[in-house]
C-alpha cells in the first residue's frame, strides 16, 4: 500500500504553515472561528481552482465523497457549502493577497536565472490589465456600463518565469495609466507597456527613480530631433533618434531628451515606434524587450482559461477578490512545483496532471517524470503556452 501523501496535499504543503498563520493573524482571519478555519477555506477554494468544479455545491459533494480521507487531505470536519460561502463573504481577502505575495517572492527566487528575450542582467517587467465581465444583476457593486458590471486586473509581470509581482483589482472603468501612480519603481529595471500608459508626467517618474520604460509612441506625436544614429535597415530598423517633445505641456511634463526607435517587424511587416528613456541599449534589444511584453497577454489567457476567475462562487466584492487571490496562489504554486521537481513540462500540462491525479498517492516528481517521458506540446521555454 502506498502510504505517501495525496497529490493535492503535496501541492498545498508547499505553503509554509508559519507564513500562512502570519497572514491570518495580520487580518484576524480566525476571529471567533470554531471549526472552519482560514486554512480549510483556502483548501476548499484552492481545490476549486485545481479541479474546476462549477459551484460550491460541487466542491461540497466532491470533497465529502472522500469520507475518511478528508482528514488526510487537510480538513478536520465535513465540508458545508453554506459555511464556505459565509467565509468567502466575510473573511478578509487581504489574507490571501498577503499569502500570494509571499509565494511570489519564493517563486521569483526560483526563476531568477531564467533567460530573457535579450541578454540583460536587469529585471524586466511587463505592465498590462485585463477586464473580467460580470453580470450587473449579481454584481451591482462593480457597475461598469449601464448594462453590465466588470472588474479589472492590473498586473506587473516579471518576465523571468512569467511571475506576477503586483496585481491590483479595481473597478472596470478605472484607466490603466493610473496604476503608474501606485508602482514602487526599482532602479535599473525595465518596465515594458503599451501606449495606453503614455502619460509624460507619469513617465518622467521613471527618470527620477533611475528606472527605464519602453512603450509605444502615439500617433501625431510632436517632437524635435536632436540626434539621429546609424541603423542597419536590413534588421527592420528604420531610425534611432534622440528627440525632445514639442508641445509646451508635454515638454514641461518630460523636460529631458527621449529616445525614439522606428522598427518594422520583418516577419509580419508591422511598423512600430518605441519610446524609451534608455539611451544605451542597442535598438534591437529595445524591440526584443517590447516583443516579450506578449508574455503578460499569455498570462491573462492562461489564468482565464485554466483557472476559475470568470465564474465566481460568491457575489460580494470580498468573495470575488478572495477567489482571484487564491487563484493567483494556485498559479504560483504550480510554478513552484515545476521548479521544485525540475520538470520540463509546461504549466498547462502540469496543472492538467495535478487536477486529474489530485486524490492519488504518488510523489510529485515521479508523477510528472512519468508524464514527461511521453511527447509534450513541444515548447518548453514558454511555460504559458496554451493548448487549443
Amino acid at each position: 500500500m502506498n502510504s505517501g501523501k495525496f497529490v493535492f496535499t503535496q501541492v498545498f504543503d508547499l505553503v509554509h504553515p508559519q507564513q500562512f498563520h502570519r497572514c491570518v493573524a495580520l487580518h484576524d482571519g480566525n476571529y471567533k472561528t470554531k471549526t472552519f478555519s482560514c486554512w480549510s477555506q483556502f483548501l476548499c477554494v484552492g481545490f476549486g481552482q485545481l479541479t474546476f468544479p462549477e459551484s460550491l455545491r460541487e466542491i461540497e459533494v466532491c470533497l465529502n465523497s472522500r469520507g475518511a480521507q478528508l482528514y488526510h487531505l487537510g480538513w478536520s470536519d465535513p465540508i458545508c457549502r453554506s459555511t464556505l460561502a459565509d467565509a468567502n463573504h466575510h473573511r478578509d481577502w487581504r489574507i490571501y493577497s498577503a499569502l500570494a505575495q509571499g509565494l511570489i517572492r519564493r517563486a521569483r527566487r526560483l526563476y531568477q536565472d531564467e533567460p530573457l528575450a535579450a541578454d540583460l542582467e536587469e529585471t524586466v517587467y511587463a505592465l498590462d490589465s485585463t477586464t473580467i465581465d460580470l453580470c450587473l444583476g449579481l454584481f451591482p457593486w462593480a457597475r461598469f456600463r449601464p448594462t453590465k458590471s466588470a472588474i479589472k486586473l492590473h498586473t506587473v509581470l516579471d518576465l523571468r518565469g512569467s511571475i506576477p509581482t503586483v496585481i491590483t483589482i479595481t473597478e472596470g472603468k478605472r484607466g490603466d495609466v493610473r496604476i503608474l501612480d501606485e508602482l514602487l519603481l526599482e532602479a535599473g529595471s525595465f518596465y515594458v507597456m503599451d501606449r495606453g500608459y503614455v502619460d509624460f508626467q507619469r513617465l518622467y517618474c521613471f527618470v527620477r527613480a533611475s528606472a527605464f520604460f519602453i512603450t509605444r509612441g502615439k500617433r501625431r506625436l510632436k517632437y524635435t530631433v536632436l540626434e539621429s544614429r546609424f541603423v542597419d535597415t536590413a534588421t527592420g530598423l528604420r531610425c534611432d533618434q534622440l528627440i525632445r517633445l514639442g508641445y509646451g505641456k508635454s515638454r514641461q511634463d518630460y523636460p529631458e531628451p527621449l529616445r525614439r526607435i522606428s522598427y518594422t517587424d520583418p516577419a509580419t511587416g508591422k511598423h512600430l515606434v518605441f519610446l524609451t528613456n534608455n539611451l544605451v541599449q542597442p535598438p534591437l534589444v529595445i524591440a526584443a524587450l517590447y516583443r516579450s511584453r506578449w508574455q503578460v497577454e499569455l498570462f491573462f489567457k492562461w489564468i482565464k482559461q485554466r483557472l476559475r476567475i470568470q465564474h465566481f462562487y460568491g457575489n460580494s466584492g470580498n468573495a470575488v477578490r478572495t477567489q482571484i487571490w487564491i487563484a493567483i496562489c494556485v498559479y504560483v504554486l504550480v510554478a513552484i512545483v515545476k521548479k521544485t521537481v525540475k520538470s520540463r513540462l509546461s504549466l498547462t500540462t502540469i496543472l492538467q496532471i495535478l487536477s486529474v491525479n489530485a486524490f492519488e498517492k504518488v510523489p510529485l516528481a515521479q508523477l510528472l517524470a512519468e508524464t514527461a517521458s511521453a511527447p509534450d506540446d513541444g515548447n518548453i521555454s514558454n511555460q504559458l503556452t496554451l493548448n487549443y
